[in-house]
């Protein structure tokens, strides 16, 4: 799925919602609950979740390094993860696996904790910037943000079974 560049405006508010959509998921579970198997939809590099917690560590990993490419960009330097050796299928999955496996380190609530602080940081960081700052790095922060096939700036969601439409309008 190919969209153009989105605003800022519009990129924060899917940010805000796709990330509602898991806290909303997860809001008041114990960290058993978290830990409990739980079906989620595959990405386009697999299945590696196989609880609310993995998704969460999933996605905390994807967005923290999304947040790391924002950064970087900013400063003039390219990020690690933008090297087309870590473009790869291969390279993705390995990534994906990773971050889920040293996600089911952290106790429920801490990564909870997390999770909240990282959906604040994302949506301001994509919905607060201002449209120069945006010409500049709105397409690579679209780029990093977006599952290949899936709307932009939707993950959770994709890995939830839900889709954009609908979800998105309600935010």
């Amino acid at each position: 799925m190919t969209e153009s560049i989105l605003t800022p405006a519009e990129a924060g508010r899917r940010l805000r919602a796709d990330y509602d959509l898991l806290l909303g998921r997860v809001a008041g579970l114990t960290g058993e609950q978290l830990a409990a198997r739980y079906q989620v939809a595959g990405g386009p590099l697999g299945d590696f979740c196989e609880s609310l917690h993995d998704l969460v560590a999933h996605v905390l990993m994807w967005d923290e390094i999304s947040l790391a490419v924002l950064s970087e960009a900013r400063a003039g330097r390219a990020h690690w993860s933008l090297d087309p050796r870590w473009e790869t299928p291969d390279a993705g999955r390995r990534l994906n696996r990773g971050g889920v496996a040293a996600g089911r380190e952290v106790p429920g609530d801490l990564l909870l904790h997390r999770l909240e602080a990282v959906a604040a940081a994302a949506a301001a960081e994509v919905g607060d910037c201002g449209e120069q700052a945006w010409a500049g790095i709105g397409p690579l922060a679209q780029r990093v943000w977006t599952v290949p096939g899936a709307p932009a700036f939707w993950h959770a969601g994709v890995h939830l079974g839900e889709p954009l439409a609908g979800v998105a309008e309600r935010a």
